[in-house]
């Protein structure tokens, strides 16, 4: 009974580990199908770069020139000593054209470009070749290597320039350069210096004639972007030498084959090992013109017979049975079976990955870190909140999105307001929606006011202020609290009620008009209860009604139903009960009576109610000048002593000296008021 339970148990134990592995198999098997982007470290962005390829692969290529593709076939012969062939574009077997040197690149089946045999140069200082291969790479690429290989038993150019292009062709600039005399063909030195300060400067060098240990079947020439450059290390911070291996096109130039050498060099010249020592022994100093003697060697060479001389463009035959040699016609021609470049699609770390886009295919980047454009090289539309950026190891330089309340659809970028922040944000939002204003739409815009109830990213959080066209003095209201601002006695948040104590006018200036408490005038001196006693408990401010003698307009009518005008300066105030009394030193008489006690430079009282003063009405200070009319025995009787009494019929008008001639026209027109 305990080994059946035994087993029992030990079968349920095994089906369950069984179980626990078949899922961690299949949870292994599903994670090695979902694959993360590069470009994200699960949330956080990161740099990420196309994968590296042969950007050259299955590129057309366009020649100057292509062996055979005239209107007859050619004749090559390999240099100096090999056979000679024939070249014709019509025939399968004998068409050497520009798609082989970006086919499959097979050691078993090479393929070669040939171009049309051109004549050997005369004398050192005759043109170039200038034979030249362009190549296309549809897109921005950053290159590590620009490489070619030569065709078996074909020889090495001596002469090589290699151009690059960043705008589709459009303008070129030199990559580097190869020749056996630097000075002489491409004006630059030998194996120059690279420093910091030239690092976007191209290099000419020999070392191509140099390459010890090269099989005789294998002849190339490879140049690296980068080497010898003092940045490459902190390739990410140097935008000059991103600037330099960035190209579109590439161009080869072959300018010369050869320059003439001594024998010792011959067998390296056609691919071979470099003589004893590592280097060619030159007969004379590098950059000196060739010699004679170095011609008629080089010319013997190249005339010599090969194995079919029936195809040898070197002979010629007669119109007899008999071969002549004539003087030999030196030709030699290019032979290159692979032009590979190396390198990543530009994307400037913002993509992993290039795709064809469009009828016509063109590479773009699959771009993230919310950038746009062919090269990933600007931010996408409403991601300018931080300046655009080159992705780094350090920082993936990920756009940022405006921050405009989702009430705009564009914005800008604004350094000066990016330093401001302490670089964190620069966006300025750009027509901002549902009354909004501000540089991330955050408030209302003028005759809106924020609505409490709903947060700023609510198409209606801006309510319109509606102030009261005739009880406002304005359109914009509080931002906060929606009040307007309201015409003196006009209240309500939107000014559309006369406030207490005010009644309604019919002035859309005034609309509103405080209640008279009295109907006095403040100028009268038995102001007061029923018997004639001022109120104790009345405030007297609250009981001041319109000025008459504060009035500032003076006509002819005035003046006449005066008996007197004067100029006074006002020296002293003494209060005397209920009643204020200002010494007064008279400066002119422009009005009198025949009976009058005014004189001129005479001093004379002015006498005014208390609560006037406190209305002010009028409104006196001391030392200064006043223009005083009135009738100068009028409220004497129930004065409180001698002086001028100031009443409701009485003007005080603080002076002015431009009223001295205004006075004196009254004055000569004063016969006119009987």
């Amino acid at each position: 009974m305990e080994r059946r339970d035994m087993w029992f148990w030990g079968v349920v134990l095994l089906v369950g580990v069984c179980s626990v592995n078949a899922e961690s198999y299949l949870k292994m098997f599903s994670a090695q199908h979902n694959n993360p982007d590069p470009c994200y470290d699960v949330d956080r962005p990161r740099k990420c770069i196309p994968d590296f390829v042969n950007a050259a692969f299955g590129s057309p290529v366009e020649a100057s020139s292509v062996c055979g593709a005239g209107p007859r076939p050619s004749h090559y012969c390999d240099l100096p000593d090999g056979p000679c062939s024939l070249c014709d574009d019509s025939s399968p077997r004998h068409r050497f054209p520009p798609a082989h040197l970006t086919d499959l690149n097979n050691p078993n089946n090479v393929t070669c470009w040939r171009s049309e045999p051109v004549a050997a140069p005369a004398s050192p200082s005759a043109p170039p070749d200038n034979v030249t291969l362009s190549l296309s790479l549809g897109k921005k690429y950053e290159l590590t290597y620009v490489s070619l290989q030569f065709c078996p038993h074909a020889a090495k150019p001596d002469s090589i320039a290699v151009y690059k292009s960043m705008d589709y062709g459009k303008t070129w600039q030199p990559f580097q350069f190869y020749s056996s005399q630097c000075r002489k063909v491409y004006g630059r030195p030998n194996r120059a210096t690279i420093t910091k300060a030239n690092e976007q400067e191209a290099l000419c060098t020999d070392s191509h004639r140099f390459a010890a240990g090269e099989p005789p079947s294998v002849s190339r020439v490879a140049f690296s972007t980068l080497e010898g450059r003092p940045s490459a290390p902190d390739f990410d911070n140097s935008p000059v030498l991103q600037d330099w291996v960035t190209a579109t096109d590439i161009r080869v130039v072959f300018n010369r084959l050869h320059f003439d050498e001594p024998s010792n060099n011959r067998e390296f010249l056609r691919g071979g090992n470099p003589p004893p020592g590592g280097n060619p022994q030159p007969t004379q100093k590098e950059n000196e013109n060739v010699t004679d003697e170095d011609d008629s060697f080089v010319a013997s060479v190249l005339s010599a017979d090969g194995p079919d001389n029936s195809l040898d463009p070197r002979t010629t035959v007669t119109s007899s049975s008999t071969a002549t040699t004539p003087p030999p016609i030196i030709t030699y021609h290019y032979a290159v079976s692979d032009l590979s470049v190396g390198g990543r699609c530009k994307c400037n770390g913002h993509a992993s990955r290039c795709l064809a886009s469009g009828q016509a295919g063109q590479l773009v980047c699959d771009c993230k870190h919310n950038t746009a454009g062919r090269d990933c090289e600007r931010c996408k539309p409403f991601h300018f909140d931080r300046p655009w950026g080159r992705a780094t190891a350090r920082d993936a330089n990920e756009c940022k999105a405006c921050n405009c309340n989702q009430h705009a659809r564009r914005c800008r970028f604004n350094m000066e307001l990016y330093k401001l922040s302490g670089r964190v944000s620069g966006g300025v939002c750009l027509k901002c929606r549902h009354f909004t204003a501000g540089r991330h739409c955050h408030y209302c815009k003028e005759g809106y006011y924020r609505d409490p109830t709903k947060p700023i990213t609510h198409r209606k959080a801006c309510k319109a202020c509606d102030c009261h066209p005739i009880g406002a003095s304005g359109k914009t209201c509080n931002q906060t609290s929606g009040q307007c601002p309201c015409k003196d006695g006009v209240t309500g948040i939107t000014c559309n009620r006369c406030a207490k104590g005010y009644q309604q006018s019919r002035s859309h200036i005034a609309p509103c008009i405080k209640i008279p408490k009295i109907s006095v005038n403040q100028m009268s001196a038995d102001a007061g209860d029923d018997n004639g006693q001022p109120d104790p408990d009345a405030n007297p401010k609250e009981e001041c009604g319109k000025c008459r003698a504060g009035t500032k307009r003076l006509n002819m009518n005035k003046f006449c139903k005066r008996d007197y005008a004067i100029l006074g300066k006002v020296m002293e105030r003494e209060i005397i009960d209920d009643w204020s009394r200002f010494s007064m030193s008279i400066q002119s008489i422009y009005k009198k009576a025949a009976d009058s006690r005014l004189r001129r430079t005479s001093n004379t009282h002015i006498w005014v109610h208390n609560r006037d003063l406190a209305c002010k009405c009028p409104k006196i200070k001391s030392n200064k000048s006043y223009l005083i009319l009135g009738k100068e025995r009028e409220g004497q009787a129930d004065g409180p002593g001698p002086g001028l009494m100031m009443t409701q019929r009485s003007i005080v008008i603080e002076w002015k000296d431009d009223w001295h001639s205004r006075m004196r026209r009254f004055q000569r027109r004063s016969r006119q008021c009987d």
